[in-house]
């Protein structure tokens, strides 16, 4: 069989080629074999990445005991956490782009027969996969794994209960004695933050996508599960560049309709519907709103982790993880079972070998059981949002699922947390915050601190939070993000002043202003864009790249 890395290894005039590859000490035997490249996201920073290290040692042992060559090369990442409500945040979505295009670079320069991913957080599992979209051959993922959740004095606490009990001290509800004991106990592993969070939704994407084996999605961390998991992982890449698995071949329209199913069952991060729509553009396929609202409406809502509920991650991987609830999805007829994943098998064939048969009830509801009928991801549309907007609705507060109330609005986040610590925010207002898009923010910066704020100061049933920005997935509340268009491209958002009346409608999927026409045409007279100072990366991000409802995609 001819391997791409035969461009690097075989003939006469490859022998430069080899001296350098031989420089590395590799030897004739190992260069005769695939060359697999093993993409590690590890750095010092984030607490998901710290211990990819051992993950890529034990995938190097996997690829070398079946016969193939590890070459490890790294990538960037952004911690969410560490980098909200500050510059940082405009940079997390904006590395997407970057981590795609360096591993592309890396892949396509170096002619690798096989990639072998190693993520976990936030933008880098998206980040990567939009590569293994994009290039093509053998790929397959094995991330860090979710974090496990804390303890103090008997109650379960998270990164999302760190921020939320800051808003609880702000609003003289909680001491600063009681926040101190929850900062030091929310985190207490190394791994992706325990709810059911962005990265911990993309990791289970994985599973439903089929580009990762079972179990990717839900083994902790700090299991050494996780370590056997990334030995077949390699173990498994090695067999793939034998089978000529290419990404294409499962990464497919089935693929991304069975990773929606999985993601409405869940009640995953609104986080998702950006990155599974910028994924499936690196194979032509179009995931719209519409497609989206008609796959929520047939889906239900089997799980509530937290922020939606109590449960994490590791209370879903103790019931059976991402296989049961696709065996539950399976049972309903709700699958496209024949779609092929990494282990050259469909995924009904997966599923019923790893799914659990019977669910505890609690953490994985049954099929006939379900929180909701509909999914947890709700699409909105209306004269606010023509081009759309979502909302996690497995988080919404029931009493706020149909709202109306008059605005706040605010052209930037820090002005709105500003006004909500200083409790200037009354009950049954809408807060607004604008010129936080893609384009306005730029970067479409994360928006937990506002959100979380209004939870801790028991706000999140009676306030609800609009915007052309996005939240994170730890957010809970009527937080309808991803408005679009977007302030910046002069959308409806940018038209609302204080006091206009807003209604939304979550259950009937409608977002929508009462302004008349003469106001209309009055406001727009006197919009402008607003005026940004930028420069380097951002300043060339916000030029390219594309609406929200897109998928916020580099054009």
């Amino acid at each position: 069989m001819k391997l791409r890395s035969h461009q690097l290894t075989q003939g006469i005039e490859r022998a430069p080629h080899r001296a350098l590859l031989k420089s590395l000490g590799l030897i004739d035997k190992e260069l005769n074999q695939p060359l697999i490249g093993v993409v590690n996201a590890f750095n010092e920073v984030i607490p998901g990445h710290t211990h990819l290290r051992n993950l890529s040692e034990a995938v190097k042992t996997g690829i070398r005991i079946s016969g193939g060559t590890p070459l490890e090369f790294p990538s960037i990442g952004v911690c969410d956490g560490l980098a909200m409500n500050h510059e940082g945040m405009r940079y997390s979505l904006a590395s997407r782009e970057v981590i795609a295009d360096s591993i592309e670079i890396m892949a396509k320069a170096h002619a690798f027969d096989g990639l072998v991913m190693i993520p976990n957080c936030d933008k880098v599992v998206p980040g990567m996969m939009m590569a293994a979209a994009r290039l093509d051959i053998p790929v397959i993922l094995v991330s860090g794994g979710p974090m496990l959740s804390g303890e103090t004095e008997g109650v379960t606490v998270d990164l999302s209960t760190v921020f939320e009990a800051v808003g609880a001290v702000r609003a003289n509800q909680m001491d600063l004695e009681t926040l101190s004991r929850y900062e030091e106990a929310a985190c207490p592993t190394c791994g992706s933050c325990s709810g059911m969070y962005t990265a911990n939704s993309m990791n289970c994407m994985t599973e439903a996508l089929g580009i990762a084996l079972p179990g990717n999605g839900s083994i902790p961390a700090v299991h050494s599960k996780r370590i056997r998991l990334a030995k077949e992982t390699g173990m498994r890449i090695v067999q793939m560049v034998t089978e000529q698995l290419n990404s294409s071949k499962i990464l497919t329209k089935e693929a991304f309709h069975n990773a929606l199913r999985l993601d409405m069952a869940l009640g995953c991060s609104t986080n998702t519907i950006l990155h599974l729509t910028a994924i499936a553009h690196e194979v032509g396929i179009k995931i719209d709103l519409d497609f989206v609202r008609k796959v929520s409406k047939e889906t239900p809502n089997l799980c509530k982790l937290s922020p939606a509920g109590q449960h994490h991650m590791e209370d879903l991987h103790r019931e059976g993880g991402v296989q049961t609830v696709l065996y539950q999805l399976l049972r309903g007829d709700l699958l496209c079972a024949n779609a092929l994943t990494v282990q050259n098998k469909t995924i009904g064939e997966v599923t019923l070998h790893h799914g659990r048969k019977n669910v505890d009830g609690q953490v994985i509801r049954p099929l006939e059981k379900p929180y909701s009928a509909e999914g947890g991801i709700q699409v909105l549309e209306g004269n606010l949002a023509p081009k759309g907007a979502v909302v996690k609705r497995s988080a919404v507060a029931h009493e706020m699922l149909k709202h109306q109330g008059p605005a706040r609005v605010f052209d930037g986040e820090h002005d709105a947390v500003k006004a909500i610590q200083s409790g200037e925010i009354r009950k049954g207002e809408i807060i607004v915050i604008r010129y936080e898009g893609p384009k306005g923010g730029p970067g479409m910066p994360e928006m937990l601190t506002p959100t979380a704020a209004l939870s801790g100061m028991g706000l999140d049933a009676s306030v609800a939070l609009i915007t052309d920005g996005r939240f994170s997935g730890a957010t809970r509340g009527a937080a309808i993000g991803h408005v679009s268009p977007e302030a910046q491209e002069g959308g409806p958002i940018a038209w609302l002043m204080d006091g206009d009346i807003i209604s939304i409608d979550i259950e009937a999927g409608i977002i929508s202003h009462h302004l008349t026409e003469e106001e209309i045409a009055l406001r727009l007279a006197s919009i402008r864009p607003k005026q940004q100072d930028l420069k380097g990366y951002l300043s060339r991000y916000s030029k390219w790249v594309s609406s929200a409802s897109e998928g916020a995609i580099m054009t």
